[in-house]
């Protein structure tokens, strides 16, 4: 399976101002808000879902109406948190690439031993290159870089599996474009040894 850069249909989701409302609604803590919001933004999560199984291997059974689904299970009860629509997305995103790493752990337990899920790895290297790794290792890496260094661990899931540009990422943590860029730096060279060791 490869994970695609879901930039191009992040970036062209239209506002929607029942959709901020409504986010708004549930952070101030109508249980019902939820109700009336995955109905306004099912059609964009599964456009998020299809940007990450661009690419996929043949022969996955959890497909994109699925992996909403179960998206739509982790963050329905954490509304409260979301700050705004970005955030929302990007969060999905977030939810989703840990359902796909459940589901590959669970299925790599079945097989005992078996080949694990791959993904592509493509806003790690050039465009034209392909560098893949077990879905679950990355998975891991992540939670450990959170551990050591948790403004890490955020600019790569924000990078990674929100989409967002280094500006972007600035503007949502609050620190320099510089110091993004940096620790996108060292953020990419840390998993790198940590996947390299990882296989």
């Amino acid at each position: 399976m490869s994970v695609s850069d879901p930039s191009a249909t992040i970036e062209c989701m239209a506002p929607d101002p029942n959709v901020t409302r409504l986010l708004e609604d549930a952070r101030g803590g109508n249980a019902g808000a939820s109700d009336q919001l995955l109905p306004l933004i099912y059609d964009e999560l599964h456009d998020v879902a299809r940007g990450i199984f661009a690419g996929q291997r043949p022969g996955h059974t959890l497909q994109p109406t699925a992996l909403v689904h179960e998206a739509w299970m982790k963050l329905a009860g954490n509304l409260d948190h979301v700050e705004s629509r970005k955030h929302f997305f990007v969060l999905a995103a977030k939810a989703m690439r840990q359902v796909l790493a459940d589901c590959a752990r669970g299925k790599t337990r079945q097989k005992r031993g078996g080949t694990a899920a791959k993904v592509t790895l493509n806003a790690f290297v050039e465009p034209t290159a392909q560098e893949e790794t077990d879905l679950f290792a990355l998975d891991d890496s992540l939670r450990r870089l959170a551990e050591l260094n948790e403004r890490h661990a955020k600019i790569v899931e924000l990078r990674l599996f929100g989409a967002l540009t280094v500006q972007e990422i600035a503007d949502e943590i609050g620190f320099s474009r510089w110091t993004v860029e940096e620790d996108w730096a060292m953020a990419k060279a840390w998993l790198r040894k940590e996947l390299a060791a990882a296989e």
